[in-house]
């Protein structure tokens, strides 16, 4: 084996290396992102992942038929069923978080989340796409080695007991790669890092190929569409000056992308934040539910041992303050030192070891040696996966007839607002009751064809806007009676005068630079209600 500390090997540790300290705020932070994600889905449980939904499982077979049979989801579709996937979802997603036998959480998690997307893509976005490539290689990667239950256990993340809980100094017993300079150093961190940038450089190129983004013009689209913007968005909508220097900025930042590998330290470091602070923006002007936090999530593997190391004096500098203040402090400071470097109480029985081999003693390196040549294995075939996915959905690389008869990846691709829409609008359920009144079964009163005051807020959340958004697309219409019907049972089971029928429209708003925008009807479907 060559020496790690030697050319090429340094040079590739420092730029696809990860700091265990950053794999360990990862698994925070997406942990608590899943909660998240299942908190907000829930409260459209019926609507989105029950028979009784605008999705029914029939229909999902029917329009997504190789998807579907990757979803445990589909497998019922009563409410109870859903709830209790929902709540083992949760569970794992608070192991992972805490870092308790943190490998199986890591998978648990993947299965349910990769799950839960299939039950229903209409509801999807780039974010969703995003944290199950996250866990994925998180899997493969030692996310529990630090500030872990696991660690304060003294069990590294893929269950074996250490004799010290730091990591192993020549990288040859530990099938979960090499450890230099504090840096995790495999195929799964390239694989981990490289997916962030494959993603911005995709995006890069096809924004290039968008003359709205050549031109300047693209976030005046982005931001003209009212159903998106938000807060300090609003503003922005009237400084079409700003939105092109912005737009410049933000492609010249794709472009730049692949300085997130290729750069090292203080320079690393910036364009982080400059890539995280683009993000956050977004969260401020925009409503894009999770994904812009998932996306700085994303990020933190990219800061080198230099920012973590920084970030622990800081916390040991805030402690001794607290030590002094606060009762209790000194006690919660040694569980957080235990937590750091797993110095618990079954290490310290590790360090007495029995010296009589048994017959695990005597096979187990053997079949360490076994299970880390298989997850390379498996590692070097998703990293080829991965590059040939991304060319096919750019068009580099001709995808294989069984994969494009699975999903298209043209359907899957980051080409987020690469060509923004020119127009925006909202939903119109016109109903009529048994007694011939017409209402609104979307949003209950009297039908109203003005425009709202913040039509973001015409939609109930960020999940529905995916879904009513993707709905108005040509390939979706015969998913649109779905919600006809969803709309007309959710209506019967509150009120004592059912609807008769319903009438699907969406107000187009045409964005316009040259004068006010232009808002037309557009008629989608007319359905007649059943069992009232």
């Amino acid at each position: 084996m060559s020496d790690r500390r030697s050319f090429p090997w340094a040079a590739l540790s420092r730029r696809f290396g990860v700091d265990p300290r950053a794999l360990a705020t990862l698994r925070v932070a997406v942990g608590t992102l899943i909660l998240a994600d299942l908190a907000l889905r829930s409260q459209s449980l019926v609507a989105f992942y029950t028979d009784a939904g605008v999705l029914p499982r029939a229909a999902l077979r029917d329009s997504y038929p190789g998807i579907a049979r990757l979803s445990l989801h589909a497998l019922s579709g009563s409410l109870a069923f859903e709830a209790a996937l929902f709540a083992v979802a949760g569970v794992a997603a608070v192991a992972l978080a805490a870092g308790y036998r943190t490998r199986l959480a890591t998978v648990l998690s993947l299965v349910l989340l990769a799950s839960l997307h299939a039950r229903n893509p209409l509801v999807l976005n780039a974010g969703d796409a995003v944290l199950r490539r996250l866990l994925l290689w998180g899997a493969f990667l030692p996310l529990g080695e630090v500030w872990s239950v696991d660690a304060l256990r003294g069990r590294t993340s893929n269950g074996r007991v250490r004799a010290d809980g730091s990591g192993d100094p020549d990288g040859d017993a530990d099938p979960d790669g090499r450890w230099t300079e504090r840096r995790v150093a495999t195929l799964a961190s390239a694989g981990l890092l490289c997916q962030v940038v494959v993603v911005y450089l995709a995006n890069a190129v096809f924004k290039l190929g968008s003359d709205a983004w050549t031109e300047g013009v693209a976030l005046r689209y982005v931001f003209g569409l009212d159903r998106i913007t938000v807060g300090p968005g609003d503003a922005l909508a009237g400084h079409p000056e700003l939105l092109a220097v912005l737009g410049v900025a933000w492609l010249a930042l794709l472009v730049s992308s692949v300085g997130l590998v290729a750069l090292t330290g203080r320079a690393r470091t910036a364009l982080v934040c400059l890539f995280a602070g683009a993000h956050l923006a977004m969260a401020l002007t925009m409503a894009l539910g999770l994904f812009p936090l998932v996306s700085v999530a994303a990020l933190l593997p990219f800061l080198p041992p230099a920012v973590w190391d920084r970030a622990e004096r800081v916390g040991r500098r805030l402690r001794s303050r607290a030590n002094g203040e606060l009762p209790g402090a000194p006690r919660l400071g040694r569980l957080v030192d235990r937590l750091a470097t797993g110095d618990g109480p079954r290490v310290r029985q590790a360090r007495a070891p029995d010296p009589t081999p048994g017959p695990t003693d005597r096979y187990g390196p053997a079949l360490d040696r076994w299970r880390g040549r298989i997850a390379r294995a498996v590692v070097a075939v998703l990293l080829v996966s991965m590059l040939l996915w991304n060319g096919a959905t750019l068009g580099y690389v001709d995808a294989p007839d069984a994969v494009e008869a699975t999903v298209d990846p043209e359907e899957r691709r980051w080409d987020m607002f690469a060509e923004p829409w020119r127009y925006g609008g909202w939903y119109v359920a016109s109903a009529e009751t048994a007694s011939g009144r017409e209402v609104d079964a979307m949003y209950g009163g009297s039908v109203d064809w003005d425009r709202p005051p913040e039509v973001a807020e015409a939609y109930p959340t960020h999940r529905w806007r995916m879904y009513l958004v993707d709905l108005l697309r040509s390939g979706n219409a015969d998913l649109r009676p779905h919600l006809a019907a969803y709309l007309c049972r959710d209506w019967n089971g509150s009120h004592e005068e059912g609807l008769r029928s319903v009438s699907l429209y969406f107000v187009e708003l045409h964005t316009r630079f040259d004068g006010p925008d232009e808002a037309r009807r557009r008629h989608l479907l007319d359905h007649r209600c059943s069992g009232r």
